[in-house]
């Protein structure tokens, strides 16, 4: 069972916080200079020298400071020692690195910790949007220090949601007409983030998304009473042998179970 006493992790936080901070001030100074990028995963993903940096100043920052906790970052070489250990940083450099390149202010660093396969601390730091979001296991979402939650319902609108057109074809007509799609979120994390602060009110996440864009987004979705699932309606659980996921759904309370209905029978 995770401990979910929010003074058990106060200082696994502020550790995070700092170093999200100082990551994103090293990825910012790559932005809009072309940094050099790399293809991996057969040409299908893009990686910057902004990442590899990023993702130095963390390990060096986070790994120092937690010697006993484990590490999964999409930049560092997977080592399943991780598997046994019960608390480790999960992290994402640059979540958005597509955006990134592209000179798009949305991406963001990802920092959690994970105790027992659940966040229990998390960090989205976007250093070009001058936002942060945080939150611990036991307390409140934050984003730039004020408390965040997530929307209401509102009889007679169209509930905003980010879902891809091939997703969105597998709702019924019915329901999709009380659907507005918004514009693509190249961040997964930041996505999710909008999630809990309100301004769109769910999202569907297609299949393969990863451990390290979702730990840190999830908690902080939690607290603020939205969840992230999957089909099945369960939590994710993190730091398995395998880190990827299936077709999930995140949401608002008054919107997640449409969609995962809509999903589960389209």
């Amino acid at each position: 069972m995770t401990d979910t006493t929010a003074g058990n992790w106060a200082e696994d936080l502020e550790l995070i916080r700092r170093a999200a901070r100082e990551a994103g001030d090293v990825a910012l100074g790559y932005f809009g200079r072309s940094p050099e990028v790399w293809w991996k995963n057969e040409g299908r993903s893009p990686v910057s020298a902004a990442d590899f940096a990023a993702n130095d100043r963390l390990e060096t920052l986070l790994r120092v400071a937690r010697p006993a906790y484990g590490w999964l970052s999409e930049e560092t070489d997977d080592d399943p020692a991780r598997l046994a250990c019960k608390t480790l940083f999960v992290v994402d450099p640059i979540d958005g690195t597509r955006a990134f390149i592209n000179g798009e202010a949305t991406w963001c660093v990802s920092v959690a910790v994970v105790h027992r396969g659940r966040p229990v601390a998390g960090v989205l730091y976007a250093p070009a949007l001058g936002e942060e979001f945080m939150a611990v296991a036991g307390g409140a979402a934050q984003k730039n220090g004020v408390e965040i939650c997530t929307s209401q319902p509102r009889p007679g609108e169209a509930r905003r949601i980010a879902v891809a057109e091939e997703m969105l074809r597998r709702f019924d007509d019915g329901f999709r007409s009380t659907l507005h799609r918004i514009r693509h979120v190249p961040s997964l994390a930041y996505r999710l983030a909008m999630v809990a602060d309100g301004r769109i009110d769910g999202t569907v996440v297609m299949r393969n998304s990863h451990d390290w864009d979702l730990a840190a987004a999830d908690l902080i979705l939690e607290r603020a009473g939205g969840r992230l699932v999957g089909l099945d309606r369960l939590p994710l659980a993190y730091n398995r042998q395998g880190v990827t996921h299936g077709v999930l759904c995140a949401g608002a309370e008054h919107l997640l179970e449409s969609l995962v209905r809509g999903l589960a029978s389209g």
